[in-house]
């Protein structure tokens, strides 16, 4: 079998042990591929290896689930609502952790946005995907999660067309590691002094993500642009 993980997963080697090094984070009793394109998942169980699409939750206007849809090609010119969360990762000097997203980026690449989002699974808590994508996408762990703008939804159209549309609770949190960056994910990042960062988003928000620039005021209205 060529996929390494599915190899020495079928021949009773635990996947958690296997990491990044063979382009996979792995959580829990899941590993996820390290390849935007075609997210995968692979769960080991008694009878051998399950590879799965990484689906994303489709949901009504008021945020009920309706079925699910596979996260690689939900994004579109007519994408349905679904389920997302953004976060804001503090370190304990209360600089805001900013991304660059890669410049392959189906949706605003090279832009610069919070520290990371992503979608929850069918059946899966926010939360835990929360702390999902932070190993996925930046290689870092985080603690003191909590919820901010909890009524947080936004459409945007990217220049080529593609809508993002989400019901997508905004979360801040604090930095318990370095960050790593998935390159396929993140090109840069910088810590930035908040106020600064706020100055910038408003004077220029044609250079960062339109969530950002609607989730960073709004944090600062709320009193929670800190932690």
């Amino acid at each position: 079998m060529s996929d390494p993980v599915v190899a020495l997963a079928l021949r009773g080697v635990q996947p958690r042990r296997l990491g990044r090094s063979l382009g996979y984070f792995v959580c829990k009793n899941h590993a996820f591929r390290l390849d935007r394109k075609v997210p995968t998942i692979f769960k080991t169980t008694r009878g051998g290896v399950v590879l799965t699409p990484e689906l994303v939750v489709l949901v009504d206007d008021l945020g009920q689930p309706l079925g699910s849809h596979d996260k690689s090609t939900v994004h579109t010119e007519e994408t349905p609502l679904h389920l997302a969360f953004s976060c804001h990762v503090f370190d304990d000097s209360g600089r805001l952790l900013v991304t660059r997203r890669a410049l392959d980026k189906k949706t605003w690449p090279g832009v610069w946005t919070n520290s990371f989002c992503g979608h929850p699974g069918p059946g899966e808590d926010s939360v835990d995907a929360l702390h999902r994508r932070a190993e996925r996408e930046l290689g870092m762990t985080v603690t003191d999660v909590r919820i901010a703008i909890p009524e947080f939804r936004y459409r945007a159209v990217d220049a080529s067309g593609v809508v993002e549309n989400e019901i997508c609770p905004v979360y801040i949190a604090r930095a318990s590691s370095d960050p790593r960056p998935a390159p396929d994910e993140v090109v840069e990042f910088y810590w930035a002094d908040t106020l600064e960062l706020l100055a910038a988003v408003t004077a220029t928000p044609w250079a960062f993500s339109p969530w950002l620039t609607l989730q960073l005021p709004e944090l600062a209205a709320r009193g929670t642009l800190s932690i």
